[in-house]
């Protein structure tokens, strides 16, 4: 195992800069992208990069004319100088609030089918009150968003399971319910009922979330607990798409009744013996960022 130990330049601590350049580089795979990046011109770059390299006494980077590869050595340096600017920004942000001032990023990430909350009012409020913040929005499935912010890659998440799970390993508050639907095109056969049961569907052509994910749970143990087996022809985390092939007749599906797009083509039909969905915002345990505690403010406030 390599260990790089404290290093001194000219008997001072070295620059951050240039653990920001290494990083640059390390990710961009490429000088010229990685000084754009940095807002530096590329010979200021690499001459930083150079003369680093030199004080470790260890080459970072193997350059050729078309390609810039980490060595072993470098591989152990852009974790340590990841860890080391992730540690000063976050004792700057923490200055910052101390001070009153919340500044810094947020990274949240959502479920495509969210009906607890109002996302874009919620982060409107919040860049009013915060405009100083950078936000960065992930859409993804609740498995993926918890997974990332249990592993520090997002502040704040907002996960939709069946009702029989928790969130697992992050901080959570519960949001809401919100009961599950069929969802038909206007010329489905299904289009004047009122209400339905889960075996008036077991026919029917399914559209919905890739197997395997907690969206797709929900539909999946209803169906298992009535002993209803159904064809599910069509899996996608794009629910835009899904809708699409609701509305063109080609499946149905079942959504939250909060999320169904109103659409004089779209018909939503209420399921007796149906599942729900629970809805959380989530967020790490481990010492949440101010902007993480100003959002789930905000959240609060503009909760359903």
């Amino acid at each position: 195992m390599l260990v790089i130990g404290p290093i001194y330049m000219d008997h001072e601590w070295m620059e951050l800069q240039q653990f920001r350049y290494v990083v640059a580089v390390a990710e961009e795979g490429n000088f010229t992208r990685a000084a754009a990046r940095c807002f530096v011109v590329q010979s200021a770059l690499s001459h930083q990069v150079k003369r680093l390299e030199e004080e470790l006494g260890v080459t970072l980077f193997n350059r050729t004319s078309r390609r810039v590869e980490l060595t072993p050595a470098g591989t152990a340096f852009v974790a340590a100088a990841r860890s080391t600017l992730n540690a000063a920004e976050r004792a700057a942000v923490d200055a910052a609030a101390a001070a009153g001032h919340i500044t810094g990023r947020l990274s949240v990430g959502v479920i495509p089918t969210v009906t607890a909350i109002e996302v874009s009012a919620s982060l409107k409020a919040f860049r009013e009150a915060h405009p100083q913040i950078h936000i960065m929005l992930q859409v993804g499935g609740s498995d993926e968003l918890e997974a990332a912010i249990i592993q520090g890659d997002l502040d704040v998440g907002l996960l939709g399971l069946p009702e029989n799970r928790q969130p697992r390993g992050v901080a959570w508050r519960h949001l809401g319910y919100d009961p599950l639907v069929a969802v038909v095109s206007q010329e489905h056969r299904l289009a004047d009922s009122h209400e339905v049961q889960l075996c008036d569907l077991a026919q029917e052509t399914f559209a919905d979330f890739p197997s395997g994910t907690p969206a797709r749970e929900e539909s999946d143990q209803a169906f298992a607990a009535a002993n209803i087996h159904r064809e599910v022809a069509f899996e996608s985390m794009a629910t835009d798409l899904t809708v699409d092939l609701i509305r063109h007749n080609l499946a149905v599906a079942l959504l939250p009744a909060g999320y169904v797009p109103r659409h004089p083509a779209l018909i939503s039909i209420a399921i007796a013996d149906g599942p729900s969905r629970s809805e959380y915002v989530a967020w790490s345990s481990f010492n949440p960022s101010p902007a993480t505690h100003a959002f789930l403010e905000i959240i609060a406030q503009n909760g359903r």
